[in-house]
Order: C-alpha cells, then structure tokens, then sequence
C-alpha cells in the first residue's frame, strides 16, 4: 500500500525533529565573523564560545577570548588546541582545506550564509537557535530585530516626504589603499538602503574604482571604512591616496560619515538598526533623530 505523500511528509518532518532533538548540543563553540558572534552572544551562547575570529569585536568581552586569527586565513593548529565541538562561520570563512582537516579531526562545521537579508537572518537564527538549544529565544531576537527595521523604515518614509534621498557611497579601504566601492548584493548595499540612501554604485559585490570612477559618481554622502585604521587617521589616510574623492560633493559638503568595518562581516548583524539610526540622522539632518526604543 502506498503511503499518502503528506503523510509521508509529515513523518519524514517528524523523523527530522527526532533527529535534531537526539544530537548532542555543541558546548564549546568557535565563531567565525562578527555578526554571527554577536548573534551568538544575543542568543545567550557566550559562555560556550572558547575562541573567535579578527573581526568578531562586539561585545567587547568577547575580546578576552582566545583568537583563531582572520576568518579567510584560519589555520588547524590554533583551532584545534582549542578543543572546540563545533566551528560556526559563513561562506567566508576558509581556506577550504583547513575546513576540511577539522571536520577530519572531528569538528564539526556549521556554514551559514552570509547573504544580507531578513529572510536569510531568520534561516540563521534559527539554526543557532537550534544549536543552542534555545529556539523560542531565537524567535524573540528576530521578532525584535523586525521590530525595530519597521520602526526605522516608517521614519526613512516620513523624512523623504521632505527631502529627496541622497546619493551614497560606501568605501572600504584598508590603510588608505586603493578603496573598493560597495556595490549591489552587499551588507553595505542594505545598510545604505534602509538608512534611507540610495547607493551610487550600480556593480555587484565590492570593486576597487578609478579615481575618474569616484569622481564620476560625485556622492552626496560618503561612507569609509578601514579594517586597519580609525576615525579622523582612516579618513586622513582615504584621501591621501585618493585626492580625486576631495572633488565630490560630499567632500566639499562636509558629509563624511566613518563606520565600524565589523558591522559588514557575516551577514546582518544585532547592531546594525543602532547604526541605520545614526546614519539616517546624517543623511537627513532637519528630521528628528529614529528612536530604537519600542
């Protein structure tokens, strides 16, 4: 006798959470990426984590913590005398072979997507949520989490019934080299966006450009980065190497605003909406400031 296909979906579904709920929850954990660190750390996993990446910063306790060195140049050795049971990164962590000696060597691998959307988010909140054994929580971080984007996005559309959206352009730059511009499919791309911006970089992923190139886009804003330097050095550094960048408007106008570079690693992170709240007041500064208050 043939089974109906949806009771067979069911059972299959049933067999699946039988399975999940039998394996053995990692204890000692190393993470990969600042945003899926801080994730872990919201979710209530910071006791278990034993090791992190460069770029994993936030909170700042997690700083104590032993590190495995930059998510793309991990090595074996450091992870491994860490005795770890799982090591949670994205598609960004690497190089593959490394990967492959502590799955070899009996680590577990857990590989989410970097990908910068709700839809992703909430396919990672719900693993870790899984993970650690505490889904429900998990549920409450993102329903929150949505909260807030909705609070921030009905203030974006109060503001642009009083001002155009300005012309955005992000750089990140590592010690005032050549800088690549922030283009479609990014974390920096949905930062602009739902700050209120419009992003001038038509491209996919991140490109280094000319100098006629930055002049030619002529922002209005201009974000940078640096994964090597601060504030007033990074910008100081930025335009030594990139004079042409002193001929747009953002320049002349004085609208030049420096970001956390960890805020673009590992997809969307817990402290993005604090930040789309600073950048919105820059990019429309005669609207009162977005509250993330509930």
């Amino acid at each position: 006798m043939r089974l109906n296909p949806y009771l067979a979906g069911l059972c299959a579904a049933f067999l699946c959470a039988r399975a999940l709920a039998a394996e053995p929850l990692p204890q000692r954990w190393v993470s990969v990426g600042s945003s899926l660190s801080e994730w872990i750390v919201a979710l209530g996993g910071q006791d278990k984590l034993v090791g992190v990446d460069s770029t994993s910063q936030h909170p700042a306790a997690i700083k104590a913590l032993a590190s495995i060195g930059y998510q793309r140049q991990l090595a074996a050795e450091g992870i491994l005398s860490l005795e770890p049971d799982i090591l949670v990164g994205t598609e960004e962590m690497g190089p593959p072979p490394v990967l492959e000696q502590l799955e070899d060597a009996g680590v577990r691998i857990e590989t989410l997507s970097a990908r910068a959307d709700l839809t992703t988010l909430e396919r990672n909140l719900g693993r870790l949520g899984e993970l650690l054994g505490d889904q429900p929580r998990a549920a409450r971080v993102l329903a929150g989490f949505r909260q807030t984007l909705e609070r921030q996005a009905a203030w974006v559309a109060a503001a642009q019934r009083d001002q155009e959206a300005p012309r955005v352009l992000l750089l990140l730059g590592h010690a005032g080299s050549r800088p690549m511009a922030a283009g479609r499919d990014t974390a920096a791309a949905w930062l602009i966006e739902h700050a209120g911006g419009r992003n001038v970089s038509e491209h996919a992923g991140y490109r280094a450009l000319s100098s006629e190139a930055l002049m030619a886009l002529d922002p209005q804003v201009l974000i940078f980065t640096d994964r090597s330097l601060d504030g007033e050095a990074a910008r100081a550094a930025l335009f030594r190497e990139n004079p042409a960048l002193a001929a747009t408007r953002a320049a002349k106008d004085g609208r030049l605003l420096v970001i956390d570079p960890t805020l673009l690693v590992g997809g969307l992170g817990p402290r993005l909406p604090a930040a789309l709240a600073e950048l919105s007041a820059a990019f429309y500064p005669t609207a009162r400031k977005v509250s993330q208050q509930p």
